[in-house]
């Protein structure tokens, strides 16, 4: 069996943003999260604030950790990701609740069972869900061995 995990990584992770204290959640991005363009900030001074927030760097480890080991947060930064460049609190805050799921779940390891090869996909969809485009929202997960490879 072939095991491949990111938890020490991902402990460093939440050290580097100060998240290794807060609270753990048990999803990916709570329902309640609702991001649109309409969240990014118009005053000059929550732009001023907003600026100095680590995202693009949290958002680069979150990626990293999704590519490399945790297929299950690829929804959640694939939302977060495309307000990059005009980050509001709420946007933030979605971030910080990643990094809580992380938290709860650093220990989790990808296993590729040699016993059983086989090849899985799953696909689901949130219909209108992108309050920005009115586009669906589509994901999928193909697994190999019992292990998730896309």
């Amino acid at each position: 069996m072939l095991k491949i995990s990111k938890a020490e990584y991902t402990k460093n992770v939440l050290k580097m943003f100060n998240m290794s204290n807060a609270k753990h959640v048990n999803v990916p991005l709570g329902d309640h999260f609702k991001m649109s363009m309409a969240q990014a900030p118009i005053m000059e001074n929550e732009k001023a604030l907003m600026s100095e927030v680590l995202y693009a760097s949290t958002l680069g480890s979150l990626m990293y950790t999704m590519i490399c080991t945790r297929p299950d947060n690829a929804q959640a930064v694939g939302i977060i990701s495309k307000y990059i460049s005009n980050l509001g609190k709420g946007h933030w805050r979605a971030i910080k609740w990643i990094l809580r799921y992380l938290k709860k779940s650093s220990d989790m390891t990808l296993c590729y069972d040699s016993t059983d090869i086989r090849l899985h996909g799953y696909v689901d969809s949130d219909f209108v869900c992108d309050a920005d485009s009115q586009k669906s929202i589509i994901g999928y997960i193909i697994t190999l061995e019992s292990g998730p490879v896309s």
